[in-house]
């Protein structure tokens, strides 16, 4: 499929007590991309998740997953999705194989049509088929979380706060199997706190707060909203008497290095090397500090929480 994996327009979700979690969310996700979700908590991040997955009926908007409208076509809606939840919701007294086997049935797929064995290779779980569950730790439960996702092969997959609590080990599997699934064709939205994740993983971002979206953009071009950047130079003596174009700041740290802090859209690297050249500065080393998704998200939530 080409286009859009999920439209959703005019979403709203508000709860007994009159709690508005979502108000008027309009969001698209392109077929085949990883696409990241981010919020601080309470953003609606999880409301969304669960109106995706069938698991919470909304209030009001249109919901197409695959082209299906999930009022007309609710079943099928929701077989095109998988879900990997946060929470380790697992049955202690049944095997990995068990457990695929039963997910697979509850949605329906036919014997002769499931991928038990393959999906234990994926998970790195062929060796614990028939371990208990409650025997298995808390990585390989986390593992098992996502064959149940992929019983009935749907086309996109929800990773909710995947990563959460789980070492650099399985971190790496998870994500590895995430590459491989996407490169298969599968649309993947994921919810992370781990802001570096999103940026490395993710082709776009959207970012919720307080139940609306409030950007959605490639993550390249949300990492260019931040306009500073930083210039650290290690010079062979201090330098005085540096003359610097207008809106740049000078800080010499701990370490020695000179940090020259400027806006890249109004100066050049070049104009500050020859500044301090001008100076009589003579530079050993160079290198920069860019801005990270974490700025940008920090620098739009905070922004929203001043006004």
């Amino acid at each position: 499929m080409t286009g859009d994996a999920i439209e959703i327009s005019g979403l709203r979700k508000t709860y007994a007590g009159g709690k508005q979690a979502l108000r008027d969310v309009d969001l698209t996700i392109p077929a085949g991309s990883i696409f990241g979700l981010l919020g601080p908590n309470g953003a609606g991040k999880s409301t969304l998740i669960n109106i995706l997955a069938g698991l919470v009926t909304k209030t009001a908007g249109q919901v197409r997953i695959w082209g299906f409208d999930q009022d007309v076509n609710p079943r099928q809606s929701r077989a095109a999705i998988g879900v990997m939840p946060q929470e380790l919701n697992i049955d202690p007294f049944f095997t990995p194989r068990g457990a695929l086997e039963v997910q697979a049935g509850l949605y329906g797929v036919p014997r002769a049509q499931r991928r038990t064995d393959e999906i234990l290779r994926l998970i790195g779980l062929s060796d614990k088929a028939g371990a208990y569950a409650r025997t298995l730790s808390g990585g390989m439960r986390r593992r098992l979380l996502l064959g149940k996702a992929l019983v009935h092969a749907p086309q996109g997959l929800v990773l909710d706060e995947p990563t959460a609590g789980v070492d650099i080990e399985l971190r790496q599997m998870l994500w590895e199997n995430v590459r491989t699934l996407n490169a298969q064709g599968m649309t993947i939205i994921l919810t992370t706190h781990y802001l570096e994740e999103a940026q490395e993983m993710c082709d776009e971002i959207a970012i919720i707060d307080d139940g609306a979206v409030i950007v959605r953009d490639r993550t390249e071009t949300l990492l260019d909203r931040l306009d500073a950047k930083t210039l650290l130079l290690r010079l062979a003596a201090p330098v005085t008497g540096l003359a610097l174009p207008a809106g740049v700041t000078q800080e010499t740290r701990a370490d020695g290095v000179l940090a020259l802090s400027y806006s890249r859209s109004a100066v050049s690297a070049g104009a500050l090397l020859a500044a301090v050249s001008a100076a009589g500065g003579e530079v050993l080393d160079v290198t920069s500090e860019e801005p990270d998704l974490e700025d940008v998200f920090l620098s739009l939530t905070s922004n929203r929480t001043a006004a």
